[in-house]
């Protein structure tokens, strides 16, 4: 092979090596329990202080470096491991070891790549190197090499891009050691921080955050800053509760563990740094509204699990990040008492019910589990959008082509050199030079990019020159669509709940693959959005104790299929279900959604062996 390959990580052998490593844990291994839930909470960081944003700024770049070093070696020696025919199918597992190719192997390349950088040491630690490689170990190597359940692998690793590195993964805390997280860490309280920053028109008799949570909605609660500042670390002495010989009070120096003050996620920076801690504070809604949240997850540090630094695109934001701290907790997630109240109705229902979902739109057909007329009567939904979503929608598109053109006009004028006159601009050059005029120097050339006779531009894209107000309408083109996904997020949430409500929370769907959806239909898929809104309706299923089943679509074949059990083709085209032997005519999807929830599955997990139950249709 032209590419020289890392050298590969040893495997333990059991041979004496001249390196020491730290073995194994002689101590019992902490697991989380299959019961224990997973919930993450969004915090917020304030970092408009120059120098705290130019630390945070470079661990970011620092770690991304580590990541881009790694993916190169991952791909490097995944096709490696393909070349090697004979050793593959001689052995190998042990073929994977000698190139690296597991996560023990991957962290020995981070190490290596940390000590041949030695400025990398300024700003990160071993221990988020090690987890960075185990990401990049399960997200890219582990993933292409092994199928899933269903088979697939995924393709071969790639090096990312740089806008596209948001999350830094931290270290889960020890839940055997007192005091031990070895990377991001969330210090002080939530009585603290409302100490801190209490509201003034706040009654002087609410003191913690359990009355807080009590108080109406809409009242104010925190009054912080637009600059938070920086909290202190704790000085002076702590006494331990222990007497020496001499029966005087044992005391220690102080540290972050006695900080009660405001919440602030702290990480102690690279091994050589000589900036000391870096600090951030955290800043907390200031309505009365969120606190139940906040108590359901800041309230009880024992369960904070580990803390990942997140960064998302703002371009009102210094230096056109907004910085998060994502901390996971071993809890459920928040359920207001509105929402526990309408699951557990939901759950009492007993109903069973189908889905069919389509480009245009979602059918929702529910019975009673009894089929008997006289148990409740047959309910059926259709989700479609709007007149008002479509329109929000079109305005989105003129926008979104908009500042995409904007862009494009922004790199042709300061890139002038790479790209080629229009064929209009060419033409009134030729016109000026007919007429004896002098040539006018073209600013903004509209034409095709400079490329060699292959087709590929002569100069990398990455290379290209970019003005400020380049970056800035960047900037505001992925916080748009960023914006854009969260609110058809929280559509589909809601109309996941007002299905499980009215219908029931164990429905029926056909396992359709919407990726070949998208290959024909991507632009009226944006207004529907399928995909999202079935994910939601089988997260809000299982939230309320249910399950929604996915079915074959080989072995139902509902939409060619009546209720009398009769075969009735139809094209895409054919919108309605006429049944020539029992004379049903009907929508064509609410019948196979109804026809959906006459399926029965011999395995629940495995679509294929559905059948459906014409009997009881």
């Amino acid at each position: 092979m032209g590419t020289k390959l890392p050298e590969p990580a040893p495997a333990f052998d059991g041979a004496p090596s001249a390196r020491r490593y730290r073995g194994k844990n002689k101590g019992k291994r902490w697991s989380r329990g299959t019961d224990t839930e997973l919930a993450v909470i969004r915090l917020p960081l304030d970092v408009h202080d120059p120098a705290t944003r130019h630390r945070t700024e470079n661990l970011f770049s620092a770690m991304w470096c580590v990541k881009r070093a790694l993916q190169r070696d991952a791909r490097a020696a995944v096709d490696a491991y393909w070349a090697g025919d004979v050793r593959r199918e001689t052995d190998a597992r042990a073929w994977r070891l000698e190139l690296g190719l597991s996560r023990e192997g991957m962290e020995r390349r981070a190490y290596r790549h940390m000590e041949n950088a030695k400025h990398l040491a300024h700003h990160v630690t071993k221990a988020l190197a090690m987890h960075q490689a185990d990401e990049v170990f399960e997200t890219s190597v582990s993933r292409h090499l092994f199928p899933d359940s269903s088979g697939r692998r995924h393709g071969r690793p790639r090096v990312g891009r740089w806008w596209d590195y948001t999350r830094i993964p931290g270290r889960a805390r020890s839940h055997t050691t007192a005091r031990k997280w070895e990377t991001f860490r969330l210090h002080g309280t939530l009585t603290g921080h409302l100490d801190t920053y209490r509201h003034r028109s706040l009654d002087r008799t609410v003191t913690t955050p359990e009355q807080v949570a009590a108080l109406p909605a809409g009242t104010g609660v925190l009054e912080q800053p637009r600059h938070l500042p920086t909290p202190m670390r704790p000085a002076g002495r702590i006494e331990t509760g222990e007497v020496t010989a001499k029966k005087s009070p044992k005391t220690r120096a102080a540290t972050w563990w006695d900080h009660t003050g405001p919440l602030a996620v702290v990480f102690t920076g690279g091994a050589d740094s000589p900036h000391g801690d870096l600090v951030l504070p955290v800043r907390l809604p200031s309505g009365s509204g969120r606190w139940p949240r906040l108590l359901h997850f800041l309230n009880n540090p024992d369960s904070w699990h580990k803390i990942d630094l997140v960064r998302r695109r703002d371009a009102s934001a210094p230096g056109g990040w907004a910085y998060e701290a994502h901390l996971m907790v071993l809890t459920g997630g928040y359920a207001s008492p509105a929402t526990k109240t309408r699951r557990t109705a939901a759950a009492a229902l007993e109903r069973v019910g189908g889905i069919d979902g389509n480009v245009s739109n979602l059918s929702i057909v529910s019975f009673p589990n009894t089929f008997a007329p006289t148990d409740g009567d047959v309910k059926a939904t259709r989700i479609a959008p709007s007149a008002e979503e479509l329109a929000a929608l079109a305005k989105a598109r003129r926008k979104d082509r908009g500042r995409k053109r904007a862009l494009d006009r922004s790199r042709r004028a300061s890139n002038p050199g790479q790209y080629q006159p229009s064929k209009c601009q060419q033409a009134r050059a030729e016109r000026r030079q007919a007429a004896g005029l002098p040539a006018r120097t073209v600013h903004t050339p509209g034409g095709a990019r400079a490329a060699n006779k292959a087709g590929v531009p002569k100069q990398a894209y990455r290379r290209d020159s970019l003005s400020a107000g380049y970056r800035l309408n960047r900037a505001r083109l992925a916080e748009a669509a960023a914006t854009q996904a969260a609110a058809k997020d929280h559509r589909v949430r809601r109309i996941a709940e007002d299905i499980t409500a009215d219908h029931v929370a164990n429905l029926v769907v056909e396992d359709c693959d919407i990726r070949t959806w998208y290959r024909r239909w991507g632009k009226a898929l944006q207004a529907t959005t399928p995909g999202r809104l079935i994910t939601a309706i089988s997260r809000e299923c299982e939230q309320t104790g249910g399950r929604m089943l996915r079915v074959s679509t080989f072995t139902t074949k509902l939409s060619q299929t009546c209720f009398c059990g009769e075969r009735v083709p139809k094209t895409l085209a054919d919108r309605i279900h006429h049944c020539p032997a029992c004379g049903l005519t009907g929508d064509r999807d609410k019948v196979s959604a109804a026809l959906c929830a006459h399926v029965h599955l011999t395995d629940p997990d495995d679509p294929s062996t559905a059948r459906l139950d014409t009997v009881q249709a």
